[in-house]
């Protein structure tokens, strides 16, 4: 295909366009009436996290962008201005379809069950007094009104933070004209207040509306005229230059106090606030028109989350499940053993992550353990793993953590634990300066009778107990000789100098990950060339690296039967002709986060299946550390296949990618719809789990 040609459909999806339609997908989900009501509200916030979140790293990256004078982009593809122009119409549109969903059908549905948010117009007098008392007594003490003149500037604002601006009429105690104050709202005050309601019901009230309702109050001997809520969302994204730092840690350190006070990219207003009011604010953040977004309730969506958890009605949620545990650890104690037996396939949430924890934990309490060594992405404030690290250390093994400092918007927990584990006596790394660490790995040194002995964690996901009961992962527990010898190498190069090892098990990043997976398409596309069984079906978060699509395009033309399910981003164009027409793409989105990354190449009827920590992405395959690991057990293969095709068979929770670069949600077939993730509950519940 000619990209030049301008009739031609681009060969590439714009991966920030692509980035919303999954936002989309999120969103639909909070409409979806079989889909419990507060699990709905849930899916409403996550959507309005996910575009936070866009905002302060891809957006501001396109506006960065732009301000260093880069505007050009690939032949038939977008400029950064066509790009920020296509975001603002996306953007809009989704968010106007955030707040309709609030207040046309989760709202009105929450009421009827018995939870509502009740607005000031439908405050009884005794709600009114007992929330005006609520404002004087929990509420005002931590207020500072900031009145705007000449000496009194606009105040910083924080990034993502609740704030007011008032209008004013009067004179204040200094005979000084006071027109326009700002009332932030400090992070520690609730943005959901309860009520206390009598029977069954529950009814709550939002910050934004006791502030609006009582501001007066701040203002003894003025006029209030209005009182209008706002938000700015700040560029978030850290800078550390890997080459003047000497100690990461306290740089890093340095940048986080930064984050709060970035560039600002988007203002969000209330929908009724005067349009010289919001001009005034467009003109304090140095933003401009297509950077302000009217809306139709609270500026955060996100906060209103927490009614998931002060609302106990598991009428409302998704049934309560126990994770299934293999049966060959059901009742076992000593780890080692079962692992030396045989290797053992994980496949959270549907199978708990209790047997990694035990692992580690009978590891740290084992006198025949000599060393411990882990890589840390996100571990979670209070983790189990770091407990269990602790304990090792404090037992006198040799413990080395690798923690990755850099993981966004984990930074400070991740200094905090390193803290930790230092105290404790253990040896912790920052990884390499200029690459994250974002493999999963565990390694544990055992002196056993017939000398010492490498067992092994590596996974999908990272070790974080409570995202395991909410993301669907692979792990695998090992003590094969070839992959603990890879993972011992990988260790050294992580903590040690030394060159590039000579893996025989793993694939790794940034050495020749990229190479690999473009080394097995093109086996695939020869096979196929051949008349050999050819196919290639690959499961990942994100697909946007260019030169591993142009190989799944030459695979497609080769003959190479080849299915991708990608959660999230994906700039591969299925379905052009003579390009990409074996090609499908599909999107699951449901109540796990899809965020395995597995790769199944038929080769020619001998198999081959890897399970890796890496996306098709740049940051993925060249400035992260990375690995792909074999699944070298048949039955391994055969388990992820079958989940594999149970993926492609889903017709209730996924989503077809289009050549024009739109997804379509699948209709449920008559009669017996699959739910991929419906189907793996039950198939790994208690009782009915699997062997390995």
């Amino acid at each position: 295909m000619d990209a030049t040609d301008p009739k031609a459909p681009a060969p590439y999806i714009n991966r920030e366009l692509s980035l919303l339609e999954f936002n989309e997908r999120v969103l639909e989900l909070a409409h979806d009436p079989s889909v419990p009501l507060l699990e709905r509200l849930r899916f409403l916030c996550i959507s309005s996290s996910n575009l936070d979140e866009f905002f302060e790293i891809r957006v501001a990256a396109l506006k960065q962008r732009l301000e260093l004078g880069s505007v050009a982009a690939w032949p038939g593809e977008l400029s950064i201005p066509e790009q920020l122009a296509a975001v603002h119409a996306r953007a809009t549109t989704l968010i106007a379809r955030q707040y309709e969903c609030l207040n046309g059908l989760i709202l009105p549905a929450l009421a009827e069950a018995g939870v509502r948010l009740v607005p000031p117009e439908d405050w009884a007098a005794a709600t009114r007094g007992w929330l005006e008392q609520y404002f004087r007594r929990e509420i005002e003490p931590v207020l500072s009104p900031l009145g705007l003149d000449p000496a009194r500037p606009f105040p910083r604002i924080q990034n993502k933070s609740l704030n007011f601006l008032v209008r004013l009429e009067g004179r204040d105690a200094f005979g000084r004209d006071s027109e326009l104050a700002v009332v932030q709202a400090p992070r520690s005050l609730p943005r959901v207040v309860p009520l206390l309601d009598g029977g069954g019901s529950r009814s709550f009230v939002l910050l934004s509306a006791i502030v609006q309702e009582f501001v007066p109050l701040l203002f003894s001997g003025m006029r209030v005229r209005g009182c209008w809520q706002f938000r700015a969302t700040r560029n978030s994204d850290l800078y550390v230059d890997d080459e003047e730092v000497d100690d990461l840690r306290r740089a890093l350190e340095g940048e986080l106090a930064q984050r709060r006070y970035g560039v600002a990219v988007r203002l969000e207003t209330a929908g009724d606030c005067p349009a010289d009011l919001s001009d005034f604010l467009l003109a304090q953040f140095a933003l401009e028109e297509p950077d302000l977004y009217r809306v139709a309730g609270p500026v955060n969506l996100n906060r209103l989350s927490t009614l998931y958890d002060l609302v106990q009605r598991p009428d409302l949620k998704y049934p309560l499940f126990t994770p299934g545990t293999p049966r060959r650890l059901v009742g076992v104690t000593d780890h080692f053993a079962a692992i030396r037996q045989k290797p053992l396939l994980l496949h959270h949430p549907y199978q708990g992550f209790a047997p990694v924890m035990d692992f580690l934990r009978q590891a740290a309490a084992d006198p025949q353990v000599l060393a411990i060594k882990q890589t840390l992405y996100r571990t979670g404030a209070d983790s189990p793993i770091v407990q269990a690290l602790v304990a090792a250390a404090q037992a006198g093994k040799d413990v080395t953590a690798i923690i990755e400092l850099r993981a966004r918007f984990d930074e400070e927990a991740n200094i905090e634990l390193s803290n930790r584990l230092q105290e404790a006596g253990a040896h912790v790394m920052y990884g390499v300066v200029g690459y994250k660490t974002h493999a999963k790995l565990m390694l544990v040194v055992r002196r056993e009778a017939d000398g010492l002995r490498r067992y092994c964690h590596l996974g999908t996901g990272n070790y974080h107990p409570r995202t395991a009961r909410t993301y669907t992962d692979y792990g695998l527990l090992t003590c094969d000789p070839g992959i603990g010898q890879d993972v011992h190498e990988l260790f050294l190069q992580l903590t040690s100098l030394t060159q590039t090892p000579r893996l025989t098990q793993l694939l790794q990043s940034p050495f020749g990950m990229q190479r690999a997976v473009i080394g097995l398409l093109e086996r695939e596309a020869a096979h196929a060339r051949a008349g050999r069984p050819a196919r290639a079906v690959l499961k990942m978060n994100s697909l946007v690296e260019r030169e591993a699509i142009e190989a799944l395009y030459r695979a497609s033309q080769a003959g190479v039967q080849v299915d991708l399910v990608v959660r999230g981003m994906c700039a591969l164009r299925p379905g052009l002709p003579g390009v990409s027409e074996r090609i499908t793409v599909r999107s699951i989105v449901g109540r796990f986060l899809e965020h395995s990354r597995v790769w199944y190449f038929a080769n020619g009827g001998e198999a081959e299946v890897y399970c890796s920590s890496a996306d098709f992405m740049e940051r993925n395959f060249f400035r992260r550390v990375e690995v792909a690991f074999p699944l070298l057990e048949a039955s391994h293969r055969a388990r992820v296949l079958s989940d594999l095709e149970l993926a492609l068979a889903d017709d209730l929770q996924a989503w077809q990618l289009g050549s024009d670069g739109r997804y379509t949600r699948i209709a449920p077939r008559a009669g017996a719809p699959v739910s991929s993730q419906g189907t793996l509950l039950e198939r790994y519940a208690a009782g009915a789990s699997t062997t390995s």
